[in-house]
């Protein structure tokens, strides 16, 4: 189908006008100097969701979707804890108490739980990327979903067994272990 030349013509008119007006916003956008750009901080993103104070009883506490960004948690009770939602980032656990915690939805980026008691702690939907289980008890441990880097699985497997008296879940299972 063709246009008849009249409208040919105002369509061509009308596309280099366009073209035009695009270049020119164009121009002006690269001459002009940028607005800063207000950023929200690490801090204030954080806001209330951040620990504020580590206790070396931490036993049973509700720490829904709390921040620990380069804590020291080494030897600290945290056993019962609720700690679902949490991200625990960069931070030392070893020697921890988290029997029976509820690290579901956990976000634990490069975190040692080296030597941490893991015994019946839920860990579903978890991500643990770059964390470390060395000499971890985990018998129990429910890691359902959970991502964790393939060593550290390996790891893992090596020394799972039990079930988690409260999902009913085993170990072995939970980790994929073959």
């Amino acid at each position: 189908m063709t246009l008849p030349l009249p409208r040919m013509r105002v369509f061509r008119r009308f596309t280099t006008l366009a073209i035009s007006l695009a270049a020119c916003v164009l121009a002006i956008g690269l001459w002009l100097p940028a607005a800063p750009a207000l950023a929200i901080t690490a801090p204030e993103l954080r806001g209330q969701r951040a620990v504020q104070e580590i206790v070396p009883d931490m036993h049973g506490m509700d720490l829904k979707e709390k921040e620990f960004l380069k804590a020291d948690l080494q030897g600290v009770d945290l056993s019962g804890s609720d700690l679902r939602g949490a991200v625990i980032n960069t931070s030392s656990l070893q020697g921890a108490d988290l029997q029976g915690a509820d690290l579901s939805d956990v976000v634990a980026f490069a975190s040692r739980f080296d030597g941490a008691d893991l015994r019946n702690a839920v860990f579903t939907n978890a991500m643990l990327m770059q964390s470390r289980f060395g000499d971890a008890q985990i018998e129990g441990a429910d890691f359902t979903d959970a991502v964790i880097d393939l060593p550290q699985l390996k790891a893992l497997c090596a020394r799972a067994a039990g079930e988690n008296s409260r999902t009913g879940v085993i170990t072995r299972d939970s980790l994929g272990c073959r």
